[in-house]
């Protein structure tokens, strides 16, 4: 559906890597839709000394590689271009600021949006800037991730931001809520009573999240180091899809409805003892290994790691929710770098049955694998008959793969938020309190690792699912990875 607003989406680092690759194309594909308003223009903020013409053929360039090529329309992507605007500019300098604010007179508009497509250390110049020149009112403010290194450095970019921007024109991105397959697991579990008395710890035994990448870090090397998985999967990606999968029913599917149970679900969380983190955080760094057929250097080889690096590349961990509906039952955490397979998945397994009536059950048990990447799907694991004479069980499951269901064009992660942005709607960004709950969690392993380094992370070859430590974890619980039970 088309929004009929006038809108001007401004977009600092206009000429980066993100815009290119994700934003500039999701905004495409929301054009080619019908779905941005005709008085709808894109404004790219750089400090690069391109006209306008400079910045589109810098577009041509750069995003035309990601936008889909099976049906692109040559008239479609020009009327695209027109679009656009460009301005250069030095953050040091209000003076640009000055131009920048007379340029969006020009373009008179119901909504604002100023996308910091940029490093987190130039968050608070920038809105500072925009203030200064007043653009800051009224407009809406999106950040990328991450935001912030730790609790305190979160806590001072939220505080700075917050000066000149009310929590409600803040839009803290996450693009993982953006999925379609996140969206239907809200369907899946509030919009069919066959789930929710399921849903809870009587029937269900245990519940894992992956998020598996083969690609090492590339060409971010130096970044990542400073990072690390935690920081850069956990705290945000993992720990929001728990609290998506472990929340109670909200009022609706608004705003602060949904995100007021999130925070429930991360305020819940049992903490984590620092004398207890061996126990339930395994910390990993891949060495040199091949993935599908290709050799990989080790992490340390990587252009811009330290060859000493104890940064981790992999991180499995065991949650408690200390609520009355997931009071005893493990969450089972897990993201990697060069791991063995490219998947996002959540596994929920339910208990086995308290007595068999049929004889012997075979392997595995009732369990839902939800599918949130390569390809979105929801598979239901149960035991079936198989033929002929006796009563031999078999494992069988029922399928509903999405791209088979639904003939619509699914909305990519980016595209459903930059609409949700454009449109006002914030159900599906992090509201500033559930970040500080999510950082005050994961803080104290964050604190034992870097008190212990010459412990450091345990080693695994590239293309495998991580260290045996993590599989051992689960092992310690009668469980074990999805994978591993075939």
């Amino acid at each position: 559906m088309q929004n009929d607003s006038g809108f001007t989406f401004v977009l600092f680092g206009g000429t980066g890597d993100l815009a290119m690759r994700k934003i500039l194309p999701a905004l495409f594909e929301a054009h080619k839709g019908g779905m941005l308003a005709d008085a709808g223009k894109i404004v790219g903020i750089a400090r690069d000394s391109y006209d306008r013409a400079g910045y589109l053929a810098w577009v041509e360039q750069h995003v035309r590689a990601h936008v889909a090529a099976a049906d692109f329309d040559e008239s479609v992507w020009q009327s695209f271009l027109n679009r656009f605007e460009y301005a250069a500019l030095d953050l040091s300098r209000r003076d640009d600021f000055v131009l920048l604010r007379d340029m969006l007179k020009e373009l008179p508009a119901a909504v604002r949006v100023f996308y910091l497509a940029t490093g987190p250390s130039l968050f608070v110049p920038t809105c500072r800037a925009l203030a200064s020149v007043g653009l800051n009112a009224g407009a809406r403010i999106v950040l990328e991730k991450p935001l912030g290194y730790d609790l305190a450095s979160s806590n001072a970019i939220n505080d700075a931001v917050g000066e000149i921007f009310a929590e409600e024109q803040i839009y803290r991105i996450d693009h993982y809520l953006g999925k379609e397959s996140v969206q239907n697991l809200l369907a899946l579990r509030f919009g069919n009573v066959l789930f929710e008395p399921l849903w809870r710890r009587e029937w269900v035994e245990s519940i894992q999240i992956t998020i598996a990448e083969e690609l090492g870090v590339e060409a971010r090397g130096d970044f990542y180091n400073q990072t690390g998985a935690l920081r850069d999967m956990v705290q945000n990606h993992l720990l929001q899809l728990l609290s998506i999968v472990a929340m109670e029913p909200p009022h609706a599917i608004e705003s602060d409805s949904v995100r007021d149970e999130k925070l429930r679900v991360l305020r819940s969380l049992k903490p984590v003892q620092r004398s207890e983190i061996s126990k339930v955080a395994v910390r990993g760094q891949y060495h040199a290994g091949v993935i599908r057929g290709n050799p990989v250097p080790g992490y340390a080889s990587e252009h811009g790691v330290p060859k000493d690096s104890t940064t981790e590349t992999f991180v499995a961990l065991k949650v408690e929710i200390e609520n009355w509906r997931w009071a005893g039952v493990p969450f089972f955490l897990r993201t990697g770098k060069r791991l063995a397979d490219r998947v996002a998945e959540i596994v929920v397994n339910f208990r086995q049955v308290p007595h068999s009536a049929l004889g012997g059950l075979p392997a595995g048990q009732n369990r839902l694998v939800i599918r949130l990447q390569p390809n979105e799907s929801i598979r239901l694991y149960c035991q079936a008959k198989q033929p002929g004479e006796g009563w031999n069980l078999a494992q069988v499951h029922l399928d509903l793969a999405f791209d088979q269901f639904f003939k619509e064009h699914r909305m990519e992660a980016y595209q459903r938020l930059l609409l949700d942005v454009i449109n006002g709607r914030l159900a599906l960004f992090v509201r500033r309190d559930e970040q500080e709950a999510a950082w005050r969690w994961v803080e104290p392993i964050l604190d034992e690792w870097a008190a212990s380094p010459l412990k450091g992370p345990k080693p695994y070859a590239a293309g495998t699912w991580g260290p045996a430590a993590a599989s051992a974890m689960l092992a310690q619980h009668g469980t074990c990875w999805l994978e591993e039970e075939n």
